[in-house]
């Protein structure tokens, strides 16, 4: 409730409003994207609008960061250690999508955050790590973003992973076509999906 009262109070000083709406897959395992990212300052405002909307997302970080003498802050924050080291001598380390995608397992609420842009500079490829993700444990995925330009945000479309990447990707693209991040310049959509004749 207290970290609820501080977002809100923190989103409210800084001029944000955030869509209160959310859908019903929130409340259950899923992988939330967010986008654009541009600048530092989309992580403690996306990690504030999360905690006003009462959806405790958690990220994934190397288990190293995990240990003292700073583990507790970064677990405090929502973060996961992720160790992708084999478990017994001889075998095939696994993929980091297996490993997030085990990590559901056993699960009844747990909503992982991934940033698909995977930097603050502009690319044009985005990392699809996310999607294969969600395909494997059988999640949705949140669209979660933030518009600078309104200063306005929330999680808005929920795609249920077809297998069809193509057309699951190019439906993500369309929603995030005329969003504005703070800095516009730095962000793209993925060129090899987008296709702006399926837009509407």
């Amino acid at each position: 409730m207290i970290k609820k009262i501080v977002s809100q109070l923190y989103l409210k000083l800084a001029g944000w409003k955030i869509h209160p709406s959310i859908p019903q897959e929130a409340q259950g395992n899923c992988v939330l994207i967010a986008a654009p990212h541009t600048t530092n300052w989309d992580y403690p405002i996306t990690m504030a609008a999360m905690a006003e909307l009462g959806v405790p997302i958690k990220y994934t970080i190397k288990d190293d960061y995990m240990r003292p003498p700073f583990g507790w802050f970064f677990k405090m924050m929502g973060g996961i250690g992720i160790n992708r080291k084999p478990k017994k001598e001889g075998e095939k380390r696994p993929s980091m999508v297996d490993v997030i995608a085990n990590l559901f397992e056993g699960q009844e609420r747990l909503c992982i955050i991934m940033e698909p842009e995977g930097t603050r500079s502009k690319v044009v490829k985005w990392k699809t790590g996310f999607y294969y993700v969600a395909l494997k444990a059988k999640v949705p995925i949140l669209l979660g973003w933030l518009d600078y330009a309104k200063k306005e945000g929330g999680i808005g479309k929920v795609i249920h992973p077809s297998g069809d990447i193509a057309k699951d990707m190019a439906e993500i693209m369309c929603f995030y076509k005329d969003i504005l991040g703070k800095n516009p310049e730095l962000f793209a959509l993925d060129e090899t999906y987008y296709q702006p004749n399926r837009c509407s």
